[in-house]
């Protein structure tokens, strides 16, 4: 099948614009199609793909996206692309150009695409906070130095790289590699020496992707999983639960683990870091938290140690989650502590605190053949514990009960 460029954005504000990326991808070598993201019902006629094809693929019809309140109409084309895009099978890469609106119009399309897809988006405010806008996906994005509002010797300079960019990622080839079964494991620095020691056990056999585990890191591990780019998870460092639950920096979102329940593939799991909410320098910290136990990570970065209450309500709530998934599932307790902080004479060490999630899980989860909690005798960075997560994670491939 030919594959193709899909160049994104409203012609009605942006037509001679992307008229002009759409020659450079051209000269380029690359097919290409521009798709047009107009809300309103009489953008100019140049496009591959008019605006109503588009709208035609939200759930309630084109008539829901052109309803003339620019609001409503821009959240529904963006549904619409997001559909649009997924249909694709002569998708090659995908490009678009706009501003904050066409930005937030666009990039949802480009999440919602398998990572390792071209995304490349040119948009006025990715110079800025463009977490919004990437997600867990790998979107590229190039700021605009003048506004996409005419051309000049500075846009025709930066579209034409944008379009000789699209076209050189969508041509690229990645070289061949021995084809080993991908593995996602989590880490914070507080577990580093956990996982390190579980990679060193399990690369021979095994394609290792580490995930920084700072909210992004767990969605995009978990982006993969429900992509079928990874066959299972070694979750050593769920923190982010920490930071979703109590306001820290660092948050999951509510459907963590909801890629493992989904697609059931494998998963191993422990409770690393949740001695730990994440904040900004000391004077971010929330009024709300006065008095409680902290630790300077670094001038940026402040630890809050979790109470035995907070615990407890992490345990009910990872357990809930535990619940849902019906694959092999193996969940350990390192009874010597959760992580670097939490050990003897460490600032975070809390017998307590500890005791309180490991009660909760227990509590919670509903524990089957193939769903179950394991309570190891070693602190989280003890080699012996790398050997439990590893036993337990070819337990739960070989179908072991």
């Amino acid at each position: 099948m030919t594959t193709r460029i899909y160049l994104a954005g409203t012609c009605d504000t942006k037509y001679p614009e992307l008229d002009y990326v759409r020659d450079r991808i051209r000269a380029a070598g690359a097919e290409v199609a521009l798709v047009d993201l107009s809300t309103t019902e009489s953008p100019p006629s140049g496009a591959d793909i008019p605006a109503r094809e588009v709208a035609a693929h939200h759930p309630d019809g084109a008539d829901a996206v052109f309803t003339g309140d620019r609001g409503s109409a821009v959240a529904a084309m963006a549904e619409a692309f997001e559909r649009f895009a997924r249909g694709r099978e002569d998708l090659a890469g995908l490009i678009g150009i706009g501003g904050s609106g066409g930005t937030a119009l666009i990039t949802p399309a480009m999440r919602t695409l398998d990572v390792g897809v071209p995304k490349l988006m040119v948009s006025t405010v990715a110079s800025g906070n463009v977490a919004p806008y990437v997600g867990p996906s790998d979107v590229t994005m190039m700021y605009s130095v003048t506004d996409v509002a005419g051309l000049n010797r500075i846009s025709r300079r930066v579209l034409a790289n944008a379009a000789g960019a699209i076209a050189g990622m969508a041509r690229a080839e990645v070289p061949a590699a021995d084809v080993k079964p991908a593995l996602g494991l989590t880490m914070f620095g507080v577990t580093t020496t956990c996982v390190n020691q579980s990679v060193e056990r399990l690369s021979d056999t095994y394609d290792c992707l580490v995930f920084h585990a700072t909210g992004t890191g767990g969605q995009s591990m978990e982006k993969l999983v429900e992509s079928g780019l990874v066959e299972g998870v070694i979750d050593t460092t769920t923190t982010e639960i920490c930071d979703l639950l109590f306001g820290g920096v660092f948050p999951a979102t509510e459907d963590r683990l909801g890629a493992i329940a989904r697609t059931r593939v494998p998963y191993v799991g422990s409770v690393g870091a949740l001695d730990m909410v994440n904040f900004g320098a000391p004077d971010t910290v929330p009024e709300r938290y006065a008095g409680r136990l902290f630790y300077e990570h670094n001038p940026q970065v402040t630890l809050m140690r979790t109470t035995p209450e907070e615990n407890a309500e992490m345990g009910r709530w990872l357990g809930a989650k535990l619940n849902a998934c019906e694959g092999p599932v193996r969940f350990l307790l390192p009874e010597g502590g959760i992580s670097a902080l939490d050990a003897p004479g460490a600032a975070f060490h809390d017998d307590a605190a500890r005791t309180a999630l490991f009660e909760a899980l227990e509590a919670t989860v509903e524990q089957t053949q193939t769903r179950r909690l394991v309570r190891v005798p070693h602190h989280i960075n003890d080699p012996a514990f790398a050997d439990a997560l590893v036993s337990a994670w070819r337990e739960t491939t070989t179908g072991g009960q």
